[in-house]
């Protein structure tokens, strides 16, 4: 496991836990795709949560030194995708996580539990 990138992906999972995102999912893609190395998906019920959910990752993430490569959607869409590279972060309303269903489309990759992002 890339340990930088996992280190990444807890941050990103507690800022997303830390404005109250629910069904966090951590997928580990690295075996399976180049894009990236941990898919972290969350939802949110509103597009006000969506949008804390969205300046929470981008300030944790800044303050722990990663850089945001892209942001596609903003605070008016119903899923947000932050890319840090070896992470990138996916932020839905519920409607759309089912959907999209991201989590079926990635099911190659491996589940990681919150506990395993703390491992050293």
């Amino acid at each position: 496991m890339n340990e930088a990138s996992r280190k990444m992906a807890k941050v990103a999972y507690d800022a997303l836990d830390e404005k109250l995102g629910y069904d966090i999912e951590v997928l580990k893609i690295d075996e399976i795709s180049v894009i990236s190395d941990y898919l972290v998906i969350a939802s949110a019920d509103n597009p006000n949560q969506m949008n804390a959910m969205l300046e929470q990752v981008k300030q944790r993430m800044y303050e722990a030194g990663y850089d945001t490569k892209r942001i596609e959607g903003n605070k008016n869409s119903t899923w947000i995708l932050l890319d840090y590279g070896d992470v990138i972060v996916h932020i839905f309303t519920k409607e759309d996580r089912l959907f999209y269903d991201l989590e079926r489309l990635w099911r190659d990759g491996r589940a990681v539990s919150r506990d395993e992002l703390d491992e050293d």
